[in-house]
C-alpha cells in the first residue's frame, strides 16, 4: 500500500531541504585535510559525509512530480539529517581553525563530540528509508556501506593516544623536558616552525576571546605547552638552513622571552601591560577585547572580575623595556601610538554628527525611528571605547533610560543593551545610575523578553562593580528577579544572572536578600549536576553566602558535606578552594558538621589540599584540620 504524498503546503520543502543538504555536503567535501591529533576523527567523518553526495545528486536530478511523491516522514528524516550535517560542518570547521594544543589536551572531550554527531547522522539516516526511494543499485550499496560504518563508529569513541598523553604529561611536569619528547610532540601537532607557532598563538588567542565559557585548567596547560614548544623551536630553529647561517643571522635570532613578559592570552611579548582586579597582568588590547566580548572573569584564574578597571603595570613595562634594550629586541610599540604619529591626532572611529542625528530620533522620532536609533547606538557602543565616551557626552544616556519602559520589546532590548555597552566605561556607570536607571533596568529584568532580561542582568553586574551601587541594586528588588533568571533562563542568561548575584552578594545585606529569596536550593541542584553548565558559578556563590549566618544555616540544611569533600578531593583548583571555604564556614563553631566531616575521612583530603591547593585553600584546610584535631582531643 502506497504512503500518502506530501501535502500541497510542503511541496517546496523537500526540494529546499535536499538542496541545502547537498550544499552542506559539498562544503564539507571541500574542506582541507587535517594535520594534527584530531586528524583520524576528522578524516573519517568528512569521508563518510562526502560519500552521501551521490544520493542527493540523484534525488535532485528528479523532476518535481517525482519528489512530491515522497512522504512527510521522509521529509522530516531529511530535515533531521540536514540539522545533523550542519552540526558536523561546524565541528569540522572548528577542528581546522582552532588551537591544536587545546585539541591535544581536550582530546577525550572532542572525541565524545565526534561520537555524538556521528550518532545524530546515523539516527537521521536510519529514518530516511532510502531503500524506498527507487535509487540505483550502486548508490544503495554505497549508502549501505556508509550507514554500516556510522553504526560501528557511533558505538565507541576513538581510543586514547597513550603516547600523546605521556608526552603532554612529561612536557608539563618536567622543568626541562627531553628534546626527543618535544620533537615528537611538535611533529604530532604539526607545529614544526616558528611560523606554525605564531599561527597557533593566533588560533589560541581567538578561541579564548570567542569562547562562551572559561577554559578552566586547560588555559594554564596550553600556556605552559606553548612556552616550552616556543623555547624548543627557537633552539633548533628549523626555519633556517643550517648551511646558510652567518653572523647576521645569529645576531638577529630572537632570544627566549621570559614567561612573565608574555600576555597570558596572546602568549606574545606585552606592549602595554595592565593589571585587572584579580591581580593578573595582560596586554591591554587583549584583555580589553576579552571584556568587550562580554566575559566577566579573569581568563587565567577564572575568578570573577570585580570591576573592569585596567591599571597600567608601569613596573613591568620598565622591565620589558630594559630586557628589550639588553637583548637587542625592538621596543614594543602600540598600534595606537604608531597611528597617532602618522596622523598627528588621536585615533577615533566615532562620527559625532551621526550620534547627534540618532539622539534627535530618540527624543522626537516615532516608535520605529526610536527603535532603529537605539539599535544603532547599541552597535556603536559595542564597537570601541571612543564611541562609548562620545555617546555619553552627547547626552544619550537619559534618553536610553527613558526607552527602558517602552511597550515595544525590541526597543527595550536595544535600550538596555546600549546601556550595557556604555557601562563598560567607568565614568558612564555614574551617569547611568544618576539618570535613575537602576529601577527601570530591574523592571526589564522582571518583565522583558529573554534577551532583554539577560542583558539587564549583565548591565546590573557592570554597574555593581561600584560598591555603592550594590546597595541600590539590591534595594531595587533585583535579586529575586536574578534568581528567577538563574533558574529559568537560557545558558547565557543563567551565566549573566549568576555573575550579577555573585558580585552583589559581596555586600552583606544582599547575602540575606539572596538567601531569603530561596537561592540556595537551585544552587545546590547545580552542584549536584556536574553537567548543568553552572557548576563553577553555583559553587562560587555558595562560598560567598556561607560566610553569612543565615547563608550558613540554609546551606547546612541541604547536607552538602559529602559533596564538598568529594570536590576537595577531585575538583579543579578553584572549585577545591571554594568547597573548602564552604566547609570551613559550616564547621566553624558547629560540632555536628565537624563530626560528620571527620566520619567521612575529611583529614586525608584536607592534608592533600593543604599541600597542593591555592593559598586561600591551604589556609582553610589547615584551619579545618586544627578544628578536627580538637574534636578528636575532646573525644579522648
Amino acid at each position: 500500500m502506497a504512503l500518502p504524498p506530501l501535502p500541497n503546503s510542503t511541496k517546496n520543502s523537500i526540494t529546499l531541504t535536499l538542496t541545502q543538504t547537498n550544499q552542506i555536503i559539498k562544503q564539507i567535501s571541500s574542506f582541507s585535510e587535517c594535520k594534527h591529533t584530531s586528524k583520524l576523527m576528522y578524516s573519517n567523518l568528512r569521508r563518510r559525509i562526502k560519500l552521501l553526495s551521490p544520493l542527493f545528486d540523484e534525488l535532485l536530478d528528479r523532476d518535481d512530480q517525482q519528489l512530491q511523491l515522497l512522504t512527510l516522514d521522509q521529509l522530516q528524516a531529511f530535515q533531521s539529517l540536514l540539522t545533523a550535517l550542519i552540526s558536523a560542518k561546524q565541528l569540522l570547521k572548528w577542528i581546522l581553525e582552532s588551537s591544536k594544543l587545546y585539541q591535544a589536551v581536550q582530546k577525550e572531550k572532542i572525541s565524545m563530540e565526534f561520537l555524538h554527531i556521528t550518532g545524530q547522522i546515523e539516527e537521521a539516516l536510519s529514518k530516511v528509508s532510502y531503500h524506498r526511494l527507487d535509487l540505483s543499485e550502486e548508490i544503495l550499496e554505497q549508502i549501505d556501506l556508509v550507514h554500516a560504518q556510522l553504526r560501528r563508529s557511533k558505538a565507541k569513541a576513538e581510543s586514547s593516544d597513550l603516547q600523546l598523553e605521556t608526552d603532554i604529561k612529561a612536557v608539563l611536569e618536567k622543568p626541562e623536558p627531553d628534546a626527543a619528547i618535544l620533537k615528537r610532540f611538535s611533529r604530532n601537532l604539526y607545529l614544526l616552525t616558528m611560523d606554525d607557532l605564531r599561527k597557533e598563538s593566533l588560533a589560541f588567542h581567538e578561541m579564548i576571546i570567542t569562547s562562551s565559557s572559561d577554559l578552566g585548567d586547560s588555559f594554564a596547560m596550553i600556556s605552559t605547552l606553548f612556552k616550552k614548544l616556543n623555547d624548543y623551536l627557537l633552539t633548533v630553529n628549523p626555519e633556517i638552513d643550517m648551511y646558510d647561517i652567518d653572523k647576521d643571522t645569529i645576531k638577529h635570532r630572537s632570544p627566549v622571552i621570559p614567561d612573565e613578559f608574555r600576555c597570558p592570552i596572546s602568549l606574545e611579548l606585552m606592549r602595554v601591560p595592565v593589571i585587572v582586579s584579580t591581580g593578573q597582568t595582560y596586554e591591554r588590547s587583549c584583555i580589553q577585547k576579552w571584556i568587550d566580548a562580554g566575559h566577566k572573569t579573569c581568563p587565567k584564574t577564572q575568578q570573577t572580575l570585580l570591576d573592569t578597571t585596567l591599571t597600567p603595570n608601569y613596573g613591568l613595562k620598565s622591565l620589558i623595556t630594559l630586557w628589550c634594550e639588553t637583548n637587542g629586541v625592538d621596543l614594543p610599540i602600540t598600534q595606537g601610538a604608531s597611528a597617532n604619529r602618522k596622523t598627528g591626532n588621536p585615533a577615533s572611529n566615532c562620527d559625532k554628527p551621526d550620534i547627534g542625528s540618532l539622539l534627535n530620533k530618540l527624543a522626537n522620532g516615532n516608535i520605529e525611528e526610536k527603535r532603529a536609533a537605539a539599535g544603532e547606538l547599541r552597535l556603536l557602543g559595542k564597537r570601541n571605547a571612543d564611541n562609548r565616551v562620545s555617546i555619553a557626552e552627547a547626552g544619550a544616556i537619559p534618553l536610553l533610560v527613558a526607552l527602558l519602559s517602552s511597550s515595544d520589546p525590541r526597543t527595550q532590548e536595544h535600550a538596555v543593551t546600549a546601556l550595557l555597552n556604555l557601562s563598560i566605561n567607568d565614568t558612564n556607570k555614574g551617569i547611568i545610575v544618576n539618570a535613575g536607571a537602576i529601577r527601570d533596568i530591574v523592571n526589564v529584568l522582571k518583565n522583558g523578553s529573554m534577551e532583554a532580561r539577560e542583558n539587564a542582568a549583565a548591565t546590573l553586574f557592570s554597574l555593581s562593580v561600584v560598591d555603592e551601587n550594590k546597595v541600590a541594586i539590591g534595594s531595587a528588588g533585583a535579586i529575586p528577579a536574578l534568581i528567577d533568571l538563574l533558574i529559568q533562563g537560557t545558558p547565557r542568561g543563567k551565566k549573566d544572572a549568576a555573575t550579577a548575584i555573585f558580585n552583589l552578594s559581596i555586600y552583606q545585606g544582599n547575602k540575606v536578600r539572596a538567601v531569603r529569596a530561596g537561592i540556595v536550593d537551585p544552587l545546590m541542584r547545580f552542584i549536584m549536576e556536574v553537567d548543568s553548565g553552572m557548576f563553577d558559578e553555583a559553587l562560587a556563590i555558595l562560598a560567598v553566602l556561607a560566610s553569612h549566618p543565615e547563608g550558613k544555616v540554609s546551606i547546612g540544611k541541604a547536607e552538602p558535606i559529602p559533596q564538598l569533600l568529594e570536590l576537595i578531593r577531585t575538583g579543579s583548583l578553584r572549585n577545591r578552594e571554594n568547597a573548602a571555604a564552604i566547609l570551613w564556614s559550616l564547621c566553624m563553631g558547629d560540632l555536628k558538621h565537624l563530626k560528620l566531616a571527620k566520619e567521612l575521612n575529611a583529614e586525608q583530603a584536607l592534608r592533600e589540599l593543604s599541600e597542593n591547593g591555592t593559598d586561600r585553600a591551604k589556609k582553610k584546610a589547615l584551619s579545618l584540620l586544627e578544628f578536627l584535631q580538637r574534636v578528636e582531643d575532646a573525644a579522648d
